[in-house]
């Protein structure tokens, strides 16, 4: 299994980027996706969940209302929208996916598979 996550870079504050996670070696659609992020000296943070076949979605409290999460399984690919970006958000941003993460630790970083992490970086 391996999750690729691209799309990060350097931005201004108020902009916008659009991170994709891209999935091979499983069954995406059966696979619930988490985007994560973390700061230099922080703990990793939730930021958002898709469950599988996107029946539903989550958003750590910092980021909702500005991130949208969505997945398009024929593609394998799950993809986080951010706009309205702050300095604040500036981190590594990892991608994961588990197969049966129950909706109650969906904001934990307990999943089985993790990408390699993209840097995002909001300039003020």
């Amino acid at each position: 299994v391996q999750l690729q996550a691209s799309g990060g870079g350097l931005v201004q504050a108020g902009g916008s980027l659009r991170l994709s996670c891209v999935a091979s070696g499983l069954s995406f659609g059966d696979y619930v996706v988490g985007w994560f992020r973390q700061a230099p000296g922080k703990e990793r943070e939730f930021v958002a969940a898709i469950r599988y076949r996107g029946i539903s979605t989550y958003y750590g409290d910092s980021v909702k209302g500005r991130f949208t999460i969505s997945r398009d399984d024929a593609k394998n690919t799950a993809y986080l929208q951010m706009n309205s970006l702050k300095p604040e958000d500036t981190a590594v941003y990892y991608c994961a996916a588990d197969l049966r993460m129950p909706a109650l630790q969906l904001h934990q970083p307990k999943y089985d598979y993790w990408g390699q992490g993209t840097l995002v970086t909001v300039s003020s």
